[in-house]
């Protein structure tokens, strides 16, 4: 069997996409490729495969084992409820961006060498903005600039940290890397910038509210889930990411009930919940790796459906804020979205018999096992947080209206309902049978969620949060918030360095271009006559005036070719 790395039916598919002009060959693409990588992924051997030469460096495209397979599945499965969700969008642009978006992910999971991981981590980067540039207007465009600026800086620090490695040791081989050093140091920090680990996570809550209704699905489920399987890869058992990721889950739940925004109030959960993830990969060990993998796996599928209910609503009603929200009533309007809106909601919090349940215990658990309480209180902290927030006042203030205005709506459209009911069926059948997942995951589980303990704390907890919202009942109101989180802190630091640079620069640019002119008008009044030079001063300077303005069109030109030139130059003496 020839083994096709996962990553290529996606890009091979992107590539072909603008030119099928039939509508039905389009959507039948969409949803073929993601069931052909699906049916291939199982029957890859485990090792290496793939290797190629590129100047005296070997890469290889092509690395299979159980921690990128379990990845190689989930990201599969996700294209196709994407793709569903998203089949009636006629943006091809958009297609493709989604298209190439899924195939880079995978080309990180399966990636050998970390110079082939650095490329289709930039590809990522680079595809999925456009998810959120073609939503089309202004706060998306800056969104995106804000989300590309972020990645760039992340990406700059990865690529540094790639190659004082390679200095250091010889090999470009993806695998455990030290916990101390400069070159580790980098190489973590463009990590945790797509883990979205504060304070390096604003570009999340920023960006994924921005973008196009499927945009943001495909959004939720990529970037940071890439980052945390090249952490679990790379950094496993680090005690600062345990620290960080329990702090981040706590965090990005104390944000989200403050927000008005619909996607935006999500955004912050998916900095929460990748904290558990960044938190089990810190703690290390077969128990922590395998929760942070699991939950991954649980949470793109909870997630995914989180953000197609909200889109669903977006998409019927043109309103995305509880604000806007509050004087209609949508579920006797959209039920069946309530319905499987809510199963995501039961997933992310925990409840018995939905995936997250089976998943993010094992975080929890494997804390224990460390001997980490203030980890633990942490996590069930953010935990009940999160129910709060997702499960009972996002539904009741989009849902439950207290206005009597009525709204000709009703569910969105059928290719919609199907994405969320995919997404629904599996978080509701992984959380009663997890043995699949259990399987898959990279260390052998000796974990059973359903223990009677268990059970019944988790049902305290949930009903606990359930009586204090019923109290709080009648001080829920939505209320518009601008939420001062540490993006106002970069904007003001980026504002400052722009005035000091720009005044310092201005001044040299001035002196160069005077300088430029003066030798251009010099050696074209020497080319015109080439006794200018002997001529009286006044002549001279009559010659001067006149080439000036004859020149002065060409000033554009001569600038491109001194910054051309002077880039050539900075490259050489690189």
């Amino acid at each position: 069997m020839i083994e096709i790395p996962p990553f290529l039916p996606f890009l091979i598919g992107a590539v072909l996409f603008p030119f099928l002009k039939w509508r039905r060959l389009r959507e039948g693409l969409l949803l073929l490729i993601p069931l052909l990588v699906l049916w291939q992924l199982p029957q890859f051997p485990h090792g290496s495969f793939w290797k190629v030469r590129f100047l005296e460096y070997e890469l290889t495209l092509l690395q299979v084992d159980k921690l990128s397979l379990v990845f190689g599945y989930i990201f599969s499965i996700m294209a196709f409820i994407g793709f569903l969700y998203g089949l009636h969008v006629r943006r091809a642009g958009e297609q493709m961006a989604a298209l190439l978006y899924v195939g880079s992910s995978l080309g990180v999971t399966f990636a050998g060498d970390l110079f082939t991981l650095f490329l289709f981590w930039e590809l990522m980067a680079a595809s999925s903005v456009f998810l959120i540039w073609y939503r089309g207007d202004r706060k998306a465009l800056w969104a995106g600039f804000r989300y590309i600026l972020f990645h760039v800086f992340g990406g700059c620090a990865l690529l540094a940290g790639i190659v004082l490695h390679y200095l250091q040791v010889g090999s470009l081989q993806v695998g455990p890397l030290p916990h101390h050093g400069v070159a580790s140091s980098l190489i973590l920090l463009g990590f945790l910038v797509n883990a979205a680990v504060p304070p390096l996570h604003p570009w999340l809550p920023d960006a994924y509210p921005e973008g196009t209704i499927t945009g943001s699905v495909f959004l939720t489920a990529y970037t940071t889930k890439s980052a945390v399987y090249i952490l679990a890869r790379t950094f496993a058992g680090m005690e600062l990411l345990m620290w960080a990721g329990a702090v981040m889950a706590l965090y990005g739940v104390i944000f989200a009930m403050m927000e008005d925004d619909l996607r935006r109030l999500l955004a912050y959960h998916i900095v929460s919940q990748v904290g558990y993830m960044v938190c089990g990969v810190g703690i290390g060990g077969a128990m922590g790796v395998n929760g942070a993998v699991a939950h991954a796996f649980c949470h793109i599928l909870y997630k995914a459906l989180l953000f197609m209910g909200a889109g669903a609503v977006i998409y019927v009603t043109g309103r995305r804020t509880f604000s806007q929200l509050a004087n209609i009533s949508l579920w006797r309007a959209m039920p069946l979205t309530l319905i499987l809106y809510l199963i995501g909601g039961f997933s992310i919090s925990g409840v018995p018999l939905f995936n997250g349940f089976v998943s993010k215990s094992m975080i929890i658990a494997a804390s224990v096992l460390k001997e980490e309480p203030l980890v633990e209180i942490l996590l069930v902290l953010a935990s009940v947080g999160t129910f709060y927030s997702t499960t009972l006042k996002l539904p009741y203030l989009t849902w439950f209206g207290r206005g009597k205005k009525k709204v000709r709506v009703g569910e969105p459209r059928l290719n919609m309902l199907l994405g969320m009911g995919v997404a629904a069926l599996l978080c509701i059948l992984l959380g009663v049978w997890p043995k699949p997942l259990y399987d898959a995951l990279p260390f052998p589980v000796h974990y059973k969620p359903y223990t009677p303990d268990h059970i019944v704390g988790t049902m305290g907890l949930l009903l606990g949060t359930v009586i204090a919202f019923r109290i709080l009942l009648p001080e829920i109101r939505p209320h518009q918030t601008i939420t001062l989180d540490f993006d106002w802190f970069y904007r003001k630091l980026g504002r400052g360095l722009l005035v000091l640079s720009s005044a310092h620069f201005t001044e040299w640019e001035r002196r160069v271009q005077e300088r430029i002119s003066s030798w251009v008008v010099s050696l074209s009044a020497a080319s015109e006559n080439p006794f200018s030079f002997f001529l009286p001063r006044q002549k001279a300077e009559e010659m001067r005036t006149h080439l000036r303005r004859n020149l002065l069109s060409l000033g554009p030109l001569f600038g491109l070719l001194f910054l051309f030139f002077y880039t050539l130059f900075f490259l050489w003496l690189s």
